[in-house]
């Protein structure tokens, strides 16, 4: 069979949660013994390169369009012109020209509990191409249950043509030699935080509970935030400025230096709003650190037993669960323990497998 892929979100730099997940799925693909029975074409945008090895049977189909809507200009008319026998999109929108036999993965729906973080044009062509995806597709690939609920509850989604497949987690063993968060001492303690600075990551919350931790139990500790900018950054920033807290912000961070912040922090705190997925959990939890999450969306079904689950909104709650992981150490090594037995359910190569499978149903 000829499987086409639109793969452009996998030579994204930096890669955040949607390119990690394209990058990895396609990068384990290619390993897969199934694979070499079919031919795969990887739609790209410019002449990047992938940086792991691909088999022959993997093939580069650079698409130049220096306009926008590459997806429903370019991409289609590609598939006009060379029509593969099943066609995948890893990233929600499904172009005008596609094969009866098109798959999508749907990774969220932030954008209807959060309108407010697009621009008019883009919350309507989001909402647009999610109807169309699930109208036209065979087959839609949601990252989680709650992203599935969410297609019923919202788009009235027929169930039974949507598959639930989970994200991987890659496994980093060893251990730092250092803290290189920010050149602090290896002897700072620090709560950590990885995802973009914005509203939905509840950011702000977890700024105020860190302030009411320092005030009511006098800790040590510093906060790290590990991401880019987003949308209410500027509040953001403020914030930290009035409040005079210890907080480093590094920015984006790759991957290697990921592990080595989580592997040192006292813990790793996401009290996000809404999340399709949360990679950062499982990541965290590899890294044999404890996790504090909310206890909404799609949080409780990837932590498992494997984090504390707060509610987002109850500043004090989270206050509460930082100095219990700070203060009780039998209770934090229980929760590291329950993260990494958590984390056996999941793996890139089940995903590309179970993926693999959909598209040749």
């Amino acid at each position: 069979m000829l499987i086409g892929i639109n793969a452009i979100a996998a030579l994204k730099h930096p890669r955040t949660g949607v390119e990690e997940y394209v990058y990895q799925l396609i990068k384990h693909l290619t390993t897969l013994k199934e694979s070499k029975k079919h031919c795969f074409v990887l739609y790209i945008s410019d002449n990047s390169n992938f940086d792991f090895y691909l088999p022959d049977n993997f093939k580069i189909k650079c698409l130049k369009w220096p306009l926008p809507m590459w997806t429903q200009i370019r991409l289609s008319a590609e598939i006009i012109k060379n029509k593969p026998e099943i066609f995948f999109i890893p990233v929600h929108v499904l172009p005008f020209a596609h094969p009866k036999n098109s798959v999508v993965t749907i990774h969220g729906l932030e954008y209807e509990y959060y309108p407010k973080m697009y621009p008019l044009n883009h919350l309507k062509y989001l909402r647009w191409s999610t109807k169309y995806a699930l109208k036209n597709a065979r087959k839609i690939i949601a990252v989680s249950e709650n992203t599935k609920s969410d297609l019923i509850k919202l788009y009235g989604a027929n169930p039974d043509k949507i598959k639930v497949i989970y994200h991987g987690v890659n496994f980093v063993g060893g251990s730092p030699r250092r803290n290189t968060a920010g050149g602090l001492p290896p002897t700072i303690p620090y709560i950590l935080f990885i995802g973009r600075l914005e509203t939905k990551k509840n950011v702000h919350g977890l700024i105020k509970a860190f302030n009411l931790l320092k005030k009511k139990y006098q800790v040590p500790h510093k906060l790290i935030l590990a991401g880019s900018p987003g949308f209410g950054y500027d509040v953001l920033k403020l914030k930290i400025k009035n409040l005079k807290l210890e907080i480093i912000e590094t920015g984006y961070i790759p991957e290697k230096e990921k592990m080595l912040l989580l592997k040192k922090a006292e813990m790793f705190v996401l009290p996000s709003f809404y999340e399709g997925f949360g990679i950062p959990i499982l990541e965290a939890q590899a890294a044999c650190c404890p996790v504090i999450t909310s206890n909404i969306s799609s949080m409780p079904e990837v932590a498992g037993d494997g984090a504390v689950l707060i509610n987002p909104n109850n500043i004090e709650q989270i206050t509460e669960a930082m100095y219990k992981i700070i203060n009780d150490n039998e209770f934090k090594k229980r929760l590291i323990q329950e993260g990494r037995q958590n984390i056996k359910r999941f793996s890139w190569q089940k995903c590309a497998q179970e993926t693999l499978e959909i598209l040749l149903e």
